[in-house]
């Protein structure tokens, strides 16, 4: 297959125009919530896994078949409520480091917004 020069003109970007700064921040706050969501429920998922795998059947409160069935899915749904508790702490150092560009805008948008709500107290009433 040869690629013409001359066609390469035609190419158009998927998204016209460059980003605005509200539209780079709303893309990289979007990016940082599904890495988190992504990581965290990964890495608990894995824990879960593993741990149960590690204990055997115990020799009472055991659910029996159902249980057995449906415990990938209750592990699944603990997984999820874990990553929504804490999967920022885990996920922040990670995203920090594999995302330099967008974490350095995401904190500089907070700093500007903790600044402006510094502001709003001036307007209280006396």
């Amino acid at each position: 297959m040869k690629i013409n020069p001359a066609q390469l003109g035609t190419v158009r970007p998927l998204r016209p125009g460059v980003a605005t700064a509200e539209e780079q921040i709303a893309s990289a706050k979007q990016l940082k919530d599904a890495y988190t969501d992504f990581v965290g429920k990964t890495f608990f998922g894995q824990m879960m896994k593993a741990m149960r795998s590690t204990v055997g059947k115990p020799a009472y409160f055991h659910g029996g078949q159902g249980e057995e069935v449906f415990r990938s899915q209750l592990d699944q749904q603990m997984a999820d409520h874990m990553s929504e508790a804490s999967a920022d702490q885990i996920t922040e150092p990670m995203f920090r480091q594999q995302f330099p560009r967008q974490w350095k805008m995401l904190a500089e948008a907070e700093r500007q917004s903790a600044a402006s709500m510094g502001d709003l107290s001036s307007l209280r009433r006396r």
